[in-house]
């Protein structure tokens, strides 16, 4: 069974929004890369932090005389649920990206975002000789299939955090 997308159209293609907000999420991935890292190692860690420090009595600035257990228990909670979105949204982008099937735009993806490297660094470590606006290009490309990808997974029904 085929699914259709609108008029008639077999395959995905992303809007300029969906777009955009792919970039959003591949431009923090390395950030939600090292979240998930360090929730993993030291778990017990941030919620004794919760417990014993000031972050649970700032939950809500308006309440002088905050319950901090109720509220250090809430910012664990909250710390799970980021967890596990950063999860499913990491495990989604890294699909999306093998699924591009140009190997230097599959490159250049994976040292511009999931590697975490700046612009610059990305067109070092790109082959000798390509030029600035040709690593922008399959750049934007990348970003462009990673979209259609995430689009036909349903990813952008989940997305609740940028909206």
């Amino acid at each position: 069974m085929a699914m259709v997308w609108g008029q008639g159209e077999l395959f995905a293609k992303a809007s300029e929004d969906e777009i955009q907000t792919t970039e959003f999420y591949l431009s923090n991935f390395k950030s939600m890369q090292l979240f998930m890292s360090d929730f993993e190692k030291y778990q017990k860690e941030l919620a004794q932090v919760a417990i014993d420090g000031e972050a649970a009595r700032r939950i809500d600035q308006e309440d002088l005389h905050a319950d901090k257990t109720a509220n250090a228990v809430i910012l664990i909670e909250k710390q799970k649920w980021v967890y596990g979105q950063y999860r499913i949204y990491s495990s989604m982008i890294r699909r999306a990206h093998s699924q591009i099937l140009d190997d230097e735009v599959k490159q250049a993806i994976d040292i511009r975002f999931l590697q975490g490297h700046s612009r610059k660094l990305t067109i070092l470590f790109m082959k000798q000789g390509v030029a600035h606006s040709t690593v922008d290009r399959r750049i934007k490309e990348g970003i462009i299939t990673m979209a259609n990808s995430l689009k036909l997974m349903g990813f952008f029904e989940l997305e609740p955090i940028r909206k």
